[in-house]
């Protein structure tokens, strides 16, 4: 009997030599570390050292998440992966009325500078690699980094970490943005010309395949509406008069890893494949590093469940082994918990300590790329590209992943996989332990992580009180510099980043630029 993938490939219940057939093993595999990087970017990959383990997490005020970075710092964590609460990511400052019962629920808030020298208070950033989970408003928490960056005395050339800036997947998925689509690849050209200049170790972006995933896409759809979105990016920055060879070594992405390890493993080894084929013969690059598609993984948030949650261990690690398997650049292990609420800190801890099992436990370390060569993985890598490069395609007939975002394609593409799986689910086909199968009458109690309540209005009392001694003037002015900059075709980040050394907050910027540039609104809102 066939099985069938994520994807709707088919899974043959045996493999051999004919699988390969015609297969050329020098074009779709290469060594380790060489084009077109089936294998992996490095030549030595995870024997050498094991990939960063980053844990996610933000919530509260800046004081409660500094207390749970400096945690998992001395649990071994060796990169922080920052959560920002709804009104940040949507560039809000915590005392507006929109803000109300949102501020630090689902990560932590930052109004200002001030919250980010809190949030990183104690953090020597010379050495902690960071990550920052923000898209519209991803140029003002990169510069409020490098102005805390500063005051610790570094140099934008000492900071390394990743900013995701990916605001194109947020029309197709997520919702949070704020200007429409093409004031907001300017500004993501913006940061790409700004960090090659001011803090040339800093990723510019993490195209994000995850928050489609987590939508319902299937991983074929990921890495196609992801890849797509991708050339997007590479198109506005040649645009924007940058050379492909300048920007494109710090691109990097940001994918889901499942429990189908299997195709997963393969939907890795083919998004590289695509990635390399796509910078070099459509796009010229020529340093090796722009060729190769380096990627962040996070484990399926989607797939853990409220029902017997200790049973979430299982398929975390199961999804962190195949992203280990795949090649990733950097893992994030959800916790058992995430399902009920914001992780506890035993279970982000555990979380943690799952990486280090398979990092110094399991032999999957001691080898590059174990699956180079199977039969199962290198049919299914093939079929995956195939698939891909299909769906590639049919963005392209809309005119590219901004046109066919405006007209709904992506969207409907991965609302339409979403209704397929839970009609799946609903039906007893596809087994969710706990849920539809294997389920108990009782579940033992839990005591979730909760959010004190009390904290908005203390966010809230140090925005007035930031208000209340900064220079007015001197906001305003860097206000106006900024407008003056978006009105035109300079960068606008040098602005910025001065209204925000001026104490501007979050939202007072953000509003300046929602006067110049607007406000997005999808069509499917009328």
């Amino acid at each position: 009997m066939v099985r069938y993938s994520e994807s709707g490939l088919p899974i043959e219940p045996v493999y051999g030599p004919e699988a390969l057939a015609g297969w050329d093993p020098d074009r779709e595999l290469g060594g380790p570390g060489a084009y077109p990087y089936t294998r992996g970017v490095y030549p030595t990959m995870y024997t050498g050292r094991p990939w960063t383990m980053r844990q996610y997490a933000g919530f509260g005020t800046a004081r409660e998440s500094n207390a749970r970075y400096r945690q998992l710092i001395e649990h071994g964590t060796t990169g922080l992966s920052v959560a920002f609460d709804l009104p940040t990511q949507m560039g809000h400052d915590s005392d507006t009325p929109i803000a109300a019962g949102e501020v630090g629920r689902v990560g932590v808030a930052i109004d200002s500078v001030e919250d980010m020298a809190v949030l990183l208070g104690g953090i020597p950033l010379g050495k902690v690699s960071t990550s920052m989970t923000i898209n519209a408003p991803a140029a003002l928490l990169l510069l409020m980094y490098q102005l805390v960056g500063e005051q610790q005395g570094l140099r934008g050339d000492q900071l390394s970490g990743t900013v995701q800036n990916d605001v194109l997947k947020e029309y197709i998925a997520r919702g949070t943005y704020i200007f429409p689509p093409q004031p907001s690849l300017r500004l993501a050209a913006d940061i790409f010309r700004y960090c090659r200049a001011e803090i040339p170790r800093w990723n510019t972006i993490s195209i994000s395949g995850y928050h489609m995933a987590e939508a319902g896409a299937s991983p074929a759809q990921e890495i196609a509406f992801t890849l797509a979105n991708g050339i997007a990016y590479v198109r506005t920055a040649l645009a924007a008069g940058m050379a492909v060879d300048e920007f494109a070594p710090r691109l990097s992405f940001f994918f889901v890893a499942r429990t189908t390890l299997l195709e997963e493993v393969a939907k890795f080894r083919a998004a590289r494949r695509i990635w390399a084929r796509l910078m070099r013969e459509e796009f010229g690059a020529r340093d090796p590093k722009s060729l190769m598609l380096r990627f962040h993984t996070q484990t399926a948030g989607v797939q853990l469940t409220a029902q017997q949650p200790e049973v979430n261990l299982a398929r975390v690690t199961v999804q962190g082994l195949a992203a280990v398997l795949g090649g990733t650049q950097s893992l994030h292990t959800n916790s058992f918990d995430e399902a009920l609420a914001l992780p506890t800190e035993k279970a982000a801890r555990l979380a943690l300590r799952t990486q280090q099992v398979l990092a110094y436990e399991t032999d999957v370390t001691a080898t590059v790329d174990p699956f180079a060569g199977s039969y199962a993985v290198e049919a299914l890598t093939d079929a995956v590209e195939e698939e891909v490069l299909a769906l590639m395609a049919r963005v392209e007939e809309y005119g590219g992943a901004v046109a066919a975002i405006e007209r709904g394609f992506q969207k409907d593409e991965i609302e339409r996989n979403a209704y397929r799986i839970a009609q799946e689910t609903d039906a007893g086909e596809r087994v969710v332990v706990g849920v539809n199968r294997f389920r108990t009458d009782e579940e033992e109690p839990y005591e979730p992580l909760r959010v004190d309540p009390a904290l908005e209005a203390r966010q809230a009392e140090r925005l007035a009180v930031l208000r209340e001694r900064r220079n007015r003037h001197a906001v305003a002015a860097a206000l106006g510099a900024l407008r003056k900059a978006a009105e035109g075709p300079d960068n606008v980040l040098p602005p910025m980043r001065e209204a925000l050394r001026a104490r501007a907050t979050l939202g007072e910027v953000c509003d300046a630029l929602r006067e110049v540039w607007g406000t997005y609104v999808p069509t499917d809102a009328f």
